[in-house]
């Protein structure tokens, strides 16, 4: 990343497209989120039970232009007021990646504008600054996604030291995979959230994976063997099928839970961040606000629509880093896979 830009940004475009959602929006540091739009490919890519990447490119590449201006229209903005653009620049799929990138690098171009590429996950580290009171570092993050269940130390912005992370499947993936084996729709994982409402408490009892030993990392391969065994000896029934939804559910809280408080007493901090899409589970939300209360620390979420992906975060993120000076080279370059703790830290 390149140095110096002389003055803040002014509104930041920001684009998102690094799996099968399109996300476009306008972030001012001074003024706010400005306008914000998303469209998600969960239709098309229920009848494969996942997504495609190939699939998912080719609809970036139709519907990201048209984001643009619908979004840029909601803020009452033209081309010509935007001070910079930032765009995803990974992890994610390489394809996806590449549609963002490049419409994002090539407006910046035609307009000299400064462009600077996000990390994915730094923006979901960063959604919660979104809402009326953000937090302030030092706090720890929880992210929790599909893709990723990782605690970090949050020093500062661009200061992250990771924690823990997943040895085998995230969260979010452990809810997929396991709504899948038990038949349940595509996505899986809000149909699982939504089917354990139905649970009877203590009808099953998965185990808390990794509790009983030191340590902040994670692994879900195992509970998900244990719901398999589970719900082929059982007899199948609807009333079986959401009992054991809860049961995955609370074990998956639980255990989250569980290394949440263990890293507030690692770090020290008194503040708990909780970023993407699983940080959308009503379950997990009242466990740990529960917590902060019993054990005096703050947590704090993203609203809704901001815990999946979305471009709001990707314009919070860009913007940021933007009016530190930092920006791209003309080079279009994205990263499939990008260590979290190698960015820069914002002045």
């Amino acid at each position: 990343m390149n140095q110096p830009i002389a003055k803040a940004p002014g509104p930041v475009l920001g684009v998102e497209t690094s799996c099968d959602e399109t996300g476009v929006a306008v972030y001012d540091l001074d003024r706010g989120l400005l306008a914000h739009t998303l469209y998600s490919q969960i239709r098309m890519h229920a009848d494969y039970g996942g997504v495609v990447p190939e699939l998912a490119s080719r609809d970036h590449v139709r519907k990201l232009l048209p984001l643009v201006r619908e979004t840029l229209a909601r803020a009452g903005l033209g081309v010509g007021d935007l001070g910079g653009v930032a765009y995803t620049a990974g992890p994610g799929l390489v394809g996806a990646l590449l549609v963002g990138a490049t419409a994002a690098r090539a407006l910046a171009w035609s307009l000299g504008l400064p462009a600077i590429g996000v990390h994915h996950m730094e923006g979901h580290l960063l959604a919660p600054l979104l809402e009326p009171d953000p937090p302030e570092p030092p706090f720890v993050a929880l992210l929790v996604s599909g893709g990723h269940s990782m605690l970090i130390e949050v020093a500062g912005i661009g200061r992250y030291t990771l924690l823990g992370d997943t040895l085998d499947d995230a969260a979010g993936e452990a809810f997929d995979k396991t709504a899948k084996l038990m038949g349940l729709p595509y996505p899986g994982g809000p149909a699982l959230a939504r089917l354990a409402e139905q649970g009877r408490a203590g009808a099953f009892r998965f185990s808390r994976p990794m509790t009983d030993r030191p340590g902040l990392d994670f692994s879900f391969s195992g509970l998900k063997t244990q719901v398999l065994l589970a719900w082929q000896a059982s007899d199948r029934s609807e009333q079986t099928k959401a009992d054991v939804a809860r049961a995955f559910e609370e074990a998956i809280v639980e255990t989250l839970a569980i290394k949440c408080r263990r890293a507030l007493v690692q770090s020290g901090a008194r503040r708990l961040v909780i970023a993407g899409g699983v940080g959308a589970n009503r379950r997990l939300r009242a466990e740990l606000a529960d917590a902060g209360a019993r054990e005096g620390f703050s947590v704090h979420f993203p609203r809704f629509e901001f815990c999946t992906d979305n471009g709001a975060m990707i314009a919070l993120a860009g913007a940021l880093r933007l009016a530190a000076g930092q920006h791209e080279t003309p080079a279009i370059a994205v990263r499939p896979r990008w260590d979290l703790a190698s960015l820069p830290p914002v002045a």
